[in-house]
């Protein structure tokens, strides 16, 4: 049976039970304490809980779920993936045990004729909770007496297995499981209390029945007493039950995973053998196939989803997975891209389910094969530096070092978790805490160096206290001069009752019309003055949420707690400012008129003048899509948008289709801003122009990788794109002044240009290389006796490269001919001195070393080097003392002995 008639057999048998068929929802899910929908009742919380009034009394579906806690476990036993899908029933306050029982034995257990899974009833145990004098004697009854399950197959659990809460205060209650024996060649008899390998959970069903008062950890809580409303909350596991039904060994075997299984088993020429004994010798790989089928189908259905590559959240865990996918086939042989040819084959595994991933593919694949190319662009930089760590930390007979973890991760974006994979391989520990530690020093300097920009001091008890007076009114919406009152004054770090010219301050006022820095838009500027003082405003900030505070410079007078005040901002850089995040908004735009709906928003800056925004996307951005981005944004601008904002409840605007910026934390009401209707919908605090034509016009800068995954566009709005333009304009018209050409032939004239300095550079080269060769034979009369050595030491000069000094030293070697020489040359190439030792086989015989002479010679112009024992190249920064450096070497030889 497959796995899509399973689903609809399974919405079919309840449906007919009375149950309203609810759609899956999505796997990224509403609830800010999970990252994803991690089980079939998470949308069904809020009725569940009682915070809000269901539509139904009964309910089913067969929902999307990723759990990645058990990520280390995937391939290496029959019942653990990332992705998975919940079958399940759902009664708020209706009917609870005996039909939820009643209900799950009439599925499994009927013919597949009737509708049923048609499970052999002789096959199925079950579980009840019991913990000693606790137990479950009514789900007990029921399996024994209504079912008609034998006592000795009802196996009684503690509260660990049996019993279901929230991890807080509220509704609980036990749980009763159905196990399905898969028969003695999978383990031992007994019961799933001897072997949850043979036997194996299909069915969890929770009897939501008690209020509890307080929840300590999953086995210690308090029970208040019983719900007034008791309900049911059932899950089956569609990917086991489909095991059982397809007669495979694990749920990677199924027809939803397995086709992804033989293509990877194809690519990289292993034989699939499913292997689950660690002692098999096709385990590893087996496992590794497993990791791969389970990774790829999870990749596809969350980018289905709207998830995007990151390294935080849920784009981190998405690309986690590709990474471990692409890894694994790596360490199957295959060393090219391997996505393209996985994925489209999960897609049709898939569609019969979830039609969405083949109307969507385009865009899926798109992200999917970006993050994998820029994966293996990660593992070619990162790989060899892995290695040469790792040979070290063998050779010390060590751990990697958490420094050596860190650099990989700081310099070449190797994750954590990937070094921690390649390092077990090479039967190595890593110093993770070493490299945890690394990463909170590095966090807390960003931090603390945010701080230090945003309000001068870290303790922000004061700012506490200020705000216990209720939040800032902001009033810059509507005005840019407002009246207002001194609430508190802060002078290094500390609340004082005034302060004189001169002073250096944090103001917080009761209204005001500044803009504090979010959302991406910089700080309003401007003054505030009353009786007797002035004070200029240079930065405002929200160091805890709902306050505003003003850093400002007292210019004129005196300011006191209290003092009544007239707050006026900047106007004409506050609408300097509104220009940059309108057009931040209209890039936005563009980049989904471009790209398509995948280019996320990742972050924005704003500030008079100037935008800088940044998106997903896997690749940097042609010429032609450059120019087409800022060819629609300039048309938005041009025809004059009216940009509206409306303030509404979260649940609405999302029903509009408001973006919003990932991992953004909203209130329940929110504010909307439109530029024509959905043209440009997003969730923003900002300020804005009033249409789109008050922008003047756009400018790219330029486009660039800040990160994997993610690209940022730079732009100059209104007067600043102008004198951009112009100061562009200018040095054309300079250029073609100076090449004597108009300036449409400015590229050919400077292409040709640069041929031609081009080719006179390698003449010159050339020149050089033969001008040392011709040197060479009057420098041999030059070497001298260094105690039964020959030593030819010499002084090139500026302008020869580290090349040139190599074929120099090399050519003197082979003219000293027989007996131990040495040949030590030196110059200067971009300013900084370079020598070349070489030595013959008798040199070297004679214990004198190129690498050893050579870190001598360094070592005295202040550098370092190295190489072999025949020739080796140093250098350093200290060029005035090159002399000394082969006089040294001349002393080594000397001193060999």
């Amino acid at each position: 049976m497959k796995s899509h008639e399973i689903a609809r057999r399974w919405l079919d048998f309840f449906s007919k039970k009375g149950h309203t068929v609810v759609p899956s929802a999505s796997l990224v899910t509403n609830d800010p304490s999970l990252l994803f929908t991690v089980a079939g009742m998470v949308p069904f919380i809020p009725y569940l809980t009682a915070r809000e009034k269901p539509p139904y009394s009964r309910a089913t579906s067969v929902q999307k779920c990723i759990r990645t806690a058990d990520i280390e476990e995937v391939g290496k036993t029959a019942r653990h993936g990332t992705f998975f899908q919940m079958a399940g029933n759902f009664s708020f306050g209706d009917y609870f045990k005996e039909d939820a029982i009643t209900f799950a034995w009439e599925l499994l257990t009927s013919d597949v004729e009737k509708g049923g899974f048609g499970l052999d009833p002789e096959r199925l145990w079950v579980t009840v909770y019991e913990d000693g004098d606790e137990r479950d004697d009514e789900a007990r009854a029921i399996w024994r007496d209504k079912i008609g399950i034998p006592n000795e197959r009802i196996i009684g659990t503690g509260k660990a297995d049996n019993y279901w809460n929230t991890g807080q205060a509220g509704p609980g209650g036990p749980c009763s499981e159905i196990y399905y024996d898969r028969g003695p060649a999978y383990g031992l008899e007994g019961g799933p209390a001897v072997d949850e390998t043979r036997y194996i959970e299909i069915w969890n069903l929770v009897f939501m029945q008690y209020q509890l008062s307080a929840v300590r950890s999953k086995t210690d809580f308090d029970v208040a007493g019983e719900l007034p409303q008791k309900n049911i909350d059932t899950g089956l596991g569609l990917e086991r039950l489909a095991m059982i039904l397809q007669g495979v060994e694990n749920m990677y075997e199924t027809d939803q995973v397995r086709p992804v299984l033989d293509k990877a088993a194809e690519l990289s020429g292993k034989t699939y053998t499913s292997a689950e004994d660690p002692s098999d010798p096709h385990h590893a790989d087996d496992v590794k196939l497993r990791v791969v089928a389970d990774h790829v189908r999870s990749a596809l259905m969350l980018i289905s989803d709207g998830v995007s590559p990151s390294n935080e959240g849920r784009g981190y865990v998405l690309r986690r997975l590709i990474r471990r996918a692409v890894r694994s086939m790596r360490l199957l042989g295959v060393e090219t891209a391997v996505l393209p040819e996985l994925l489209p084959v999960s897609r049709d595994a898939m569609k019969g389910t979830y039609p969405e991933v083949e109307t969507d593919f385009a865009r899926i694949s798109r992200i999917a094969y970006a993050e994998e190319k820029a994966f293996l662009r990660t593992i070619a930089s990162g790989t060899e530096r892995l290695e040469e760590a790792v040979k070290m930390s063998q050779a010390a007979n060590k751990p990697l070092s958490g420094e050596d973890a860190f650099t990989l991760h700081d310099t070449y974006g190797f994750p954590i978790d990937l070094t921690l994979e390649m390092a077990e391989e090479a039967g190595l520990k890593v110093d993770e805490a070493g490299f945890r530690s690394l990463m909170q020093e590095q966090r807390q300097r960003a931090q603390a160096d945010a701080r230090g920009k945003k309000h001068g001091h870290d303790d922000v008890s004061v700012f506490n206290e200020l705000l216990a007076a209720g939040q800032t009114v902001f009033t810059g919406y509507d005005e840019l001069t407002s009246e207002s009152s001194v609430r508190g004054i802060i002078s290094a770090g500390s609340r004082v009752p005034y302060a004189g010219q001169g002073t250096e301050i944090f103001l917080v006022l009761n209204e005001t019309p500044f803009y504090a820095e979010a959302g991406g838009q910089a700080a309003d500027t401007g003054l505030i003055t009353g009786d007797g003082f002035v004070l200029e405003v240079q930065d405002v900030q929200r160091p805890v949420k709902g306050l505003s505070v003003h850093k400002a410079i007292v210019r004129e007078g005196e300011i006191a707690e209290g003092a009544n005040v007239l707050a006026a901002v900047d106007a004409q850089r506050r609408h300097e400012a509104e220009q940059a995040h309108s057009g931040t908004h209209i890039v936005h735009a563009a980049l989904h008129q471009i790209l398509g709906p995948e280019a996320l928003q990742r972050g924005s800056f704003n500030k008079a003048g100037y935008l800088r925004f940044d998106f997903s996307w896997g690749e940097g951005l042609s010429d032609a899509a450059k120019s087409e981005i800022e060819e629609v944004s300039n048309l938005a601008i041009r025809s004059n948008y009216q940009v509206e904002t409306k303030i509404m409840s979260l649940a609405e605007a999302k029903a509009l289709g408001a973006t919003a910026l990932f991992g953004e934390a909203y209130g329940d009401t929110v504010r909307v801003v439109e530029m024509n209707g959905d043209w440009s919908r997003e969730l923003c605090g900002g300020t804005h122009v009033a249409s789109t034509s008050r922008i003047g016009s756009l400018t790219l800068l330029g486009e660039q990788s800040v990160g994997s995954g993610n690209r940022r566009v730079e732009a100059f709005v209104g007067m600043d794109a102008f004198r951009h333009l112009a100061a562009e304009r200018a040095l054309v018209n300079e250029l073609s002044e100076m090449l004597k050409v108009p300036s449409a032939q400015l590229p050919d004239r400077l292409a040709a240009t640069l041929a031609k300095l081009k080719s006179t550079e390698k003449e010159l080269e050339r020149l050089r290389r033969e001008q040392l060769a011709a040197s060479a034979a009057a420098l041999v009369s030059t070497a001298v006796d260094v105690d039964g050595v020959r030593v030819l030491i010499h002084d090139a000069g500026t302008g020869a490269g580290a090349d040139d000094l190599r074929t120099l030293a090399l050519d003197l070697r082979s003219r000293l001919g027989s007996g131990a020489a040495v040949v030590a040359v030196a110059g200067v190439s971009n300013s900084r001195p370079v020598v070349i030792v070489a030595t013959n086989e008798e040199a070297r015989a004679a214990g004198v070393k190129a690498g050893a002479l050579v870190k001598t010679a360094a070592g005295i112009l202040g550098g370092g080097g190295g190489g072999k024992d025949d020739v080796a190249q140093g250098g350093g920064s200290d060029a005035s003392k090159l002399d000394a450096a082969l006089t040294a070497v001349k002393a080594a030889v000397a001193n060999r002995g």
